[in-house]
């Protein structure tokens, strides 16, 4: 297992950066500030697809957990961040709580396949403004989960990556579809065995 918890100034070894956002902060975890209309989508339902949102990188090969904490300040409608696993524009997986108005919001995953997005999600309130995420892999397959405590762990969806590789991209990302200066601080990524079992 390997825990990255931002404590220095520089980008631990073996992360890098996709997209940079224009703020950026490390040291007691890790800030970003996004850019104006970023995201992340590819055609389905809305046409556009676009491929600008922020992400802090590393690769894992063969199977994996992937696991992050993150507090978040929404500013704008679909104001968002979370934990993505990419293996390339058109082949990806992202979750997050998407913000709507100031009552609720979308918890949710967005699984891309052969550049095509879906879109999965509950309502949730608002007010939540911390939250965790882990993506397991089993081969093509994965296991999305969230968790408000780290502790209880809430099924999201089990998904299908079609083009993944033995090596995928996994890490953090944030992106702000029509506004910008969207902040959020990921506490930590946890890198580890999968420890999702076959039925």
């Amino acid at each position: 297992m390997r825990q990255e918890h931002f404590s220095d100034h520089a980008l631990p070894e073996g992360f890098y950066w996709f997209n940079p956002p224009p703020g950026q902060r490390l040291g007691a975890g890790l800030e970003m500030i996004t850019g104006p209309e970023t995201d992340f989508w590819q055609r389905t339902h809305y046409g556009f697809r676009r491929d600008d949102g922020h992400c802090l990188f590393t690769r894992l090969h063969g199977d994996f957990q992937f696991t992050t904490r993150v507090s978040f300040e929404a500013r704008n409608q679909y104001d968002q961040c979370g934990l993505m696993i990419r293996a390339d524009a058109e082949n990806w997986i992202k979750l997050s709580t998407e913000y709507e108005t100031p009552a609720h919001s979308r918890l949710g995953s967005v699984v891309t396949n052969l550049g095509y997005s879906d879109w999965a999600t509950q309502t949730v309130s608002s007010g939540i403004r911390q939250r965790w995420y882990r993506a397991s892999r089993r081969g093509l397959d994965f296991l999305l989960e969230a968790s408000l405590d780290g502790d209880d762990w809430e099924q999201l969806r089990i998904a299908h990556l079609h083009r993944a590789g033995a090596e995928l991209e996994a890490g953090v990302y944030a992106c702000s579809p029509v506004g910008r200066d969207f902040r959020c601080r990921f506490a930590f990524v946890e890198t580890d065995d999968n420890h999702w079992q076959a039925e």
